[in-house]
């Protein structure tokens, strides 16, 4: 599941403080730590250097001393008096001296690393392992003994832990409070992008008029100037595009009407002319049969032209009337396609629907098949799935390419350009008819051939005794205009 933009942002401020606040907290700890580790070192080996050079001095212990002389020399008392936790002593005999029975076990406590220093007659230091003692160990120049004093470090261990504690409340509650801040910056930042969504959405709706308020100068203004010039420019091409449709329409309805008077003359007089044809010429009834020929197609072309006008103008309501669909079917196969084969697979009692519109859908259809795929079988599929009508018309055809099947309802299309019959309208006539029913018109590439899908929702007539099953009165006006959905 992908995130929003603003949860991202917001992850990625909390992130980025909690990164900050961790690495400052370690930091501080770290140099906290080291400063008051090294102010306790200092002060240490300081304390064992003077215990070594002037407490410890020969002059205080001989240099061959063992440990019956040196605890007869009370210095274990002088050291633990100078702030020494305790004192581990190894002679150069190899006895040993502790000042406290946990100190007797003080080898297993020392690393090899300090002994070999001691060894070497250097100063050296570490810290347990529980970091709750600090050794500095020496060796009295020139020959011993070698003296570990143990200071508590515990106290600086208690203040580390307690600094940890409070700097990790202090980053958690950074973090929490960076956290809200986030939110809220992200809501500020994000409101002028969420503005613009708004806008879009509704520019996509098919509101030109919305725009977006430039209240700064940054670049979400500079993204508001520049959405409301696109806007604007989108307007006013839409508009322009909306006044030449207009005006194209009017001129096509305009020069439609304007031909109808003279087409109706020439209509007539074709008639008289094909009704002697035989009395002319073998060369004059060519051009006779031409003539008659090409006015049929020019009035076929207006008569398309002004139902296109008719239907972009202002289309009136369906008129809806009762129909018996098998009945009605078969007449338009019989007037368009008389070859078409009529398959309804199920008892199909009448409908209510546009008489007309199914008539002029229908007929363009078969028109349409026997024009393109001539030769071709035909077929008219019905059903009723639900409250929807399924007309279905096949053929088995040449078909239509791929990239010609969606231009199928544009326009003046034609696969073949060549070709004189037809106006290229037939199909966009019946896929208005079609909407204009609340139902639709799709075409499909068939195996072979091509395959034309009408949807259509219909209603049926009452029958007999259906208002008194409802619990009706008698109607108040024609009962042939009641009307209920199919089921």
């Amino acid at each position: 599941m992908r995130r929003s933009f603003r949860f991202r942002l917001i992850v990625t401020v909390i992130a980025l403080i909690g990164l900050t606040a961790g690495f400052v907290a370690t930091l501080s700890y770290v140099l906290v730590r080291n400063s008051l580790r090294s102010q306790l070192v200092e002060d240490a080996v300081a304390r064992a250097e003077f215990n070594v050079t002037v407490l410890a001095s020969p002059e205080q212990l001989a240099a061959d001393a063992g440990r019956v002389e040196f605890e007869e020399s009370a210095l274990v008392d002088r050291f633990l008096l100078r702030g020494t936790g305790g004192v581990f002593v190894r002679f150069a005999d190899g006895d040993v001296f502790a000042s406290s029975l946990e100190l007797l076990a003080a080898d297993e406590l020392l690393s090899s690393e300090l002994q070999q220093i001691v060894g070497r007659g250097d100063f050296g230091y570490e810290f347990l392992d529980d970091n709750s003692s600090l050794v500095v160990a020496a060796r009295r120049p020139p020959s011993g003994p070698d003296f570990y004093f143990f200071y508590p470090a515990q106290e600086v261990s208690d203040a580390l832990s307690q600094l940890a504690r409070r700097l990790a409340v202090a980053s958690g509650a950074i973090l929490v409070v960076g956290a809200m801040g986030a939110g809220l910056i992200a809501r500020r930042v994000l409101r002028p992008v969420a503005v613009a969504d708004r806008a879009a959405r509704s520019m996509a709706e098919g509101d030109l008029t919305v725009r977006l308020p430039a209240e700064t100068e940054d670049e979400l203004g500079g993204l508001a100037v520049s959405f409301n010039r696109m806007a604007a420019s989108l307007e006013h091409q839409l508009n322009a595009l909306v006044k030449a449709h207009d005006r194209e329409r009017r001129f096509v309805a305009d020069v439609s009407h304007e031909l109808r008077t003279p087409l109706t003359a020439l209509v007539n007089e074709a008639s008289m002319l094909r009704s002697r044809l035989d009395d002319l010429p073998e060369q004059d009834r060519r051009i006779g049969r031409m003539l008659v020929d090409d006015v049929a197609r020019l009035r076929f072309l207006v008569e398309d032209l002004l139902e296109v006008s008719r239907l972009d103008a202002s289309p009136a309501p369906p008129d809806s009337v009762d129909v018996d669909l098998p009945r009605f079917l078969q007449a338009v196969i019989e007037d368009r396609h008389p070859v078409a084969a009529l398959d309804i697979a199920q008892p199909i009692r009448p409908i209510s629907t546009d008489r007309r519109s199914l008539e002029r859908i229908v007929g363009n259809l078969l028109d349409n098949a026997r024009h393109h795929a001539p030769g071709a079988a035909v077929s008219v599929a019905v059903r009723l799935d639900g409250e929807m009508l399924q007309i279905e018309v096949a053929d088995n055809g040449p078909g239509v390419s791929p990239s010609e099947l969606p231009h199928l309802f544009d326009r003046f299309f034609k696969t073949d350009s060549s070709r004189r019959g037809g106006s290229g309208l037939g199909l966009a006539i019946a896929r208005q008819h079609a909407r204009r029913l609340g139902g639709d018109l799709t075409a499909r590439s068939g195996d072979p051939g091509l395959v034309f899908d009408l949807s259509l929702p219909v209603t049926e007539p009452l029958r007999s005794g259906d208002l008194d099953e409802m619990g009706a009165g008698e109607p108040d006006g024609d009962q042939d205009t009641l009307r209920r959905r199919t089921t």
